[in-house]
């Protein structure tokens, strides 16, 4: 009965109000998020500089193709910005497939598949972070053509900077299994694993403070290594 009530309570007209209140009242929170962001990606890029090198000489070794894969991605209030990651994938690869990928796909490189495995091609988003097209924790950004199929309530989460990590990246660590059992995978992701993302970003914006951001990091970080 709980389950029917939050969704019938995400779907309401009157949800993208409700979160511009809520964005309103926690507006101290919202500030000392953007520090939070600023001091710790400043910090982590002088600490994992060293570890950026190495990864950057291997992937170089590994395969054809650039240290960074950079692709465009819809942020806060519609921005577009390129997201930085370690390219875990071959050359042209956006070209060869799917924009989103399953388990065993032929397109990502040897090493790629340790990368992903334990998120390290997501560390290049420190950048992301510091220069402020990105938070350590919000909606994780999506590609224009799936932001294109938000409907009005869904739109709310590009209310706030997209993250590195959130609460649907944390239930969908094992998101590439779950859509290789799929006929379909990409229906799969528009139709069922998409939608429940967004509810679970709701769901974050509803309760969003740096206290709470602390918490997500230190919670991925565990389920990244277990």
């Amino acid at each position: 009965m709980s389950e029917i009530f939050y969704k019938k309570e995400l779907t309401d007209i009157s949800l993208p109000e409700e979160i511009d209140e809520i964005l309103k009242k926690r507006k101290y929170h919202i500030v000392l998020k953007r520090i939070f962001d600023i001091v710790v990606s400043i910090i982590g890029l002088l600490i994992l500089s060293p570890v950026f090198l190495v990864i950057s000489i291997v992937i170089k070794l590994d395969s054809n193709g650039p240290i960074f894969f950079k692709q465009t991605r819809i942020g806060k209030n519609y921005k577009q910005f390129k997201i930085l990651k370690f390219r875990t994938m071959i050359l042209d690869a956006e070209n060869k497939g799917m924009q989103i990928t399953v388990d065993g796909d032929r397109r990502i490189t040897k090493l790629g598949h340790f990368l992903r495995k334990f998120k390290i091609d997501e560390l290049p988003q420190l950048i992301n972070v510091l220069i402020g097209d990105m938070s350590f924790v919000g909606p994780r950004p999506e590609v224009p053509k799936y932001v294109a199929m938000y409907d009005e309530n869904q739109r709310s989460i590009l209310k706030i900077k997209p993250g590195i990590t959130d609460l649907a990246s944390i239930k969908y660590r094992d998101e590439n299994l779950l859509l290789l059992r799929s006929t379909d995978p990409e229906k799969a992701y528009i139709e069922d694993i998409m939608p429940k993302k967004i509810e679970l970003n709701i769901k974050y914006i509803r309760k969003i403070s740096v206290f709470y951001d602390i918490y997500l990091i230190l919670y991925t970080i565990i389920k990244i290594i277990i």
